[in-house]
C-alpha cells in the first residue's frame, strides 16, 4: 500500500511526517473518513466542503481547494487498485520547525490520505444491534472545535475502548445540560410513534443559540434526505435519556458502518452502599430488535451508495 503524502506516494512503512509538525506537536488538525465504493468516494464533495469550511473557522488553513483535494483522493484509491475502501484524509497544521526557520506564517499544512480495506463488521451488528453504554464525560458545546471532526479523539477513543470492555458497540455523549447528543464516532437518530428524530448539528441552531457541538455528518445527512423521500417525518430533538430509552428504535451512522441499529443500552446503576461498585444494566430499545424504519433506512442507504458512486465512475 501506498501513502499519498503532501502530493507524492510513499511506501507505507515508509511513510513518515516531521516530529515537529503541529498535529504531533499540539493535535492541531483535522481528518475525514470516507467510504470509497466502485472506486469513487460516496459524496465526496460534503466532505471536502465539511473539512474546508473547518479549516477556515478554525484558522487553519485558507489556501485549500475541494476539486484537487477530492482529485488526490481519487488517485490514491486507483493508485492502490482498492475500488471499495475506507478513505481517510488528514490535515494538520503542518511542520512547526520550517515555521520557526523562516519566521513568517502561516506555514503550510501536511496533507496524509490512506486508503484501506473497508472495515469488516460482524453481521449480527446489522441483523440484531448493538448495545451502547454512557461515555464517562460531556461534551464541551463552548469549545471552538466542538462539532469540527478535529484530530483531538483521544476521550472518545477511551469511552469507545470502555464500551467494548463490556461488550457494547458505542459510548453516547450527553451534553452539560444532560442531553443525548452523539456517539463517539456517530450521529444519533431515534425514533417516536413513527417520526424519526436527531439532535440538530453544527450549523443548525438558531440565530442565538448555543453551537450544538454534534458534526454535522455526511452519512446523517444523506439519511435525513432518504427518509424525507420516503414521507418519513423528521425533525431535529436531542433527547434525554428517559427519551431516548422510550424510543421505538435507535440508530447510529457514519461513513464506515453506514446505519448501525442500537437495540439495547448500558446503564450503571449504582448501589447505595458506597463500598459496592455501580452494577451495568441492559435496557433494551423498544422491543429489543432491530425496527422496521432503521432496516429499510439502511436498505435505502446502501442502495444510494452502490447507485451515486455507480454514476460517478461510469463515463
Amino acid at each position: 500500500m501506498d501513502v499519498w503524502i503532501n502530493g507524492e506516494f510513499v511506501r507505507d512503512e515508509d511513510a513518515r511526517v516531521s516530529v515537529f509538525d503541529a498535529g504531533f506537536q499540539h493535535g492541531i488538525g483535522l481528518f475525514e473518513t470516507m467510504a470509497a465504493r466502485n472506486g469513487r468516494v460516496f459524496r465526496a464533495g460534503q466532505h471536502m466542503g465539511r473539512l474546508l469550511e473547518s479549516a477556515q473557522t478554525l484558522m487553519l488553513s485558507d489556501r485549500l481547494h475541494a476539486d484537487p483535494l477530492i482529485e488526490a483522493v481519487h488517485h490514491t484509491i486507483e493508485h492502490n487498485k482498492q475500488p471499495n475502501a475506507r478513505v481517510r484524509l488528514t490535515l494538520s497544521g503542518g511542520d512547526l520547525n520550517a515555521l520557526r526557520s523562516t519566521g513568517e506564517g502561516p506555514t503550510d499544512p501536511t496533507i496524509v490520505i490512506v486508503v484501506q480495506p473497508p472495515t469488516e463488521y460482524p453481521e449480527a451488528f446489522f441483523s440484531q444491534g448493538i448495545a451502547a453504554l454512557l461515555a464517562p464525560g460531556r461534551l464541551n458545546p463552548w469549545q471552538q472545535t466542538a462539532g469540527h471532526k478535529t484530530l483531538n479523539y483521544w476521550n472518545r477513543i477511551a469511552a469507545l475502548q470502555a464500551a467494548a470492555s463490556v461488550g457494547a458497540g458505542e459510548a453516547l455523549w450527553l451534553t452539560p445540560d444532560a442531553m443525548v447528543a452523539s456517539g463517539s464516532v456517530s450521529n444519533l437518530f431515534y425514533v417516536s410513534d413513527g417520526e424519526l428524530i436527531t439532535p440538530p448539528a453544527r450549523g443548525e441552531q438558531l440565530k442565538g443559540e448555543l453551537v450544538p457541538p454534534v458534526l454535522p455528518g455526511i452519512t446523517r445527512s444523506a439519511v435525513i434526505e432518504l427518509a424525507q423521500r420516503a414521507g418519513i417525518s423528521v425533525r431535529e430533538g436531542m433527547p434525554n435519556l428517559e427519551e431516548l430509552m422510550d424510543a421505538d428504535e435507535v440508530f447510529l451512522t457514519n461513513s464506515s458502518w453506514h446505519i448501525l441499529p442500537v437495540t439495547g443500552l448500558g446503564l450503571n446503576v449504582h448501589s447505595e452502599d458506597p463500598q459496592h461498585e455501580a452494577e451495568l444494566r441492559h435496557h433494551p430499545i423498544g422491543e429489543g430488535s432491530v425496527g422496521s424504519m432503521t432496516a429499510d433506512l439502511r436498505a435505502a442507504l446502501l442502495e444510494l451508495i452502490e447507485q451515486e458512486t455507480c454514476e460517478i465512475s461510469t463515463p
